[in-house]
């Protein structure tokens, strides 16, 4: 196992798992929250998912599980076709895993000289690179505004323009040399980790499979079933915070003919779970993450 789960006591309560019931790790990744899980159902059965083949390397013997190297977002094809439903609960661990981050060649950190990747899924063919390179500067400033929340899209885009005529801008460090008058003086790692980030949700299109794995989860679960989410940034985290809340994306409930609220979900967590100071300490990667729980009606 090459990653160490966030948030894992707190993720395995939140599912309140019955023996013998069936369950969905939607983010398999090092097998780290699949292996606690299978220790807690019994005779039940766990459907994991993950697009990146990398991890069936993790997969543990275990006639219980089944891994699915898929993007979670087709998660209601998979549990018809293995007559898998309704489900007693779904965990997702939204992070990129420990093994991505690692593996310099992938792009997903700035800690090393790597290719301008960033492909979760090896199969799929837009690559980071490709976005630097051929979006026109209208989308890239787009892109850095909505997915890394940086007010100065228009400075990046322009700079990124400027230099990839000069040259192609293929790996980790031509990026950032290409944008380094646009980070802010002493915050140049927020600002990079902010632009990484906003490059990796265009490639693998996050946000849409986010979406879709919501709109999903209340026809896959059972009546009392859990639906367990970590996120790691505040575009994920409203997400997932206005559906649990009122079944759509932009959080408005509505009500029925007599006033009263239609919701799906009963919140278990008013307000986020965070990671302690020991677990901080102990894996960085956990410091943004944040847990939500809630249980279908």
């Amino acid at each position: 196992m090459y990653h160490q789960p966030v948030l894992l006591k707190e993720s395995i309560e939140g599912l309140n798992i019955k023996k013998g019931g069936i369950y969905v790790d939607a983010t398999f990744g090092g097998g780290g929250h699949s292996l606690e899980i299978l220790k807690h159902i019994g005779k039940g059965s766990l459907m994991a998912f993950d697009q990146d083949e990398d991890a069936l390397k993790n997969k543990p013997e275990d006639e219980r599980l089944i891994l699915i190297n898929q993007n979670f977002r087709f998660m209601r094809n998979f549990l018809k076709l293995y007559k898998a439903l309704p489900v007693d609960g779904i965990l997702a661990d939204l992070g990129v895993s420990s093994h991505q981050i690692d593996e310099p060649e992938r792009g997903f950190s700035m800690r090393f000289e790597g290719n301008l990747d960033l492909r979760m899924n090896k199969r799929k063919s837009l690559t980071a690179a490709q976005i630097v390179n051929e979006y026109p500067i209208i989308k890239l400033r787009d892109i850095f505004f909505k997915y890394g929340e940086l007010s100065n899209g228009s400075k990046i885009a322009y700079e990124i323009e400027q230099a990839r005529t000069r040259e192609y801008i293929g790996t980790t460090k031509q990026l950032q040399s290409a944008t380094q008058k646009c980070a802010p003086k002493g915050q140049e790692n927020k600002f990079y980790a902010k632009l990484f980030q906003a490059l990796r949700i265009e490639v693998n299109d996050e946000l849409g499979s986010l979406r879709d794995l919501l709109d999903q989860s209340v026809g896959l679960l059972g009546t009392g079933g859990r639906l367990v989410i970590i996120s790691y940034h505040s575009l994920e985290d409203r997400l997932v915070k206005n559906y649990m809340k009122s079944g759509n994306f932009e959080g408005k409930i509505s009500t029925d003919f007599f006033g009263n609220p239609e919701v799906n979900f009963r919140l278990i967590t008013k307000k986020p779970l965070i990671p302690g100071e020991e677990e901080i300490s102990s894996n960085s990667r956990a410091r943004s993450a944040k847990l939500r729980i809630a249980e279908k009606k």
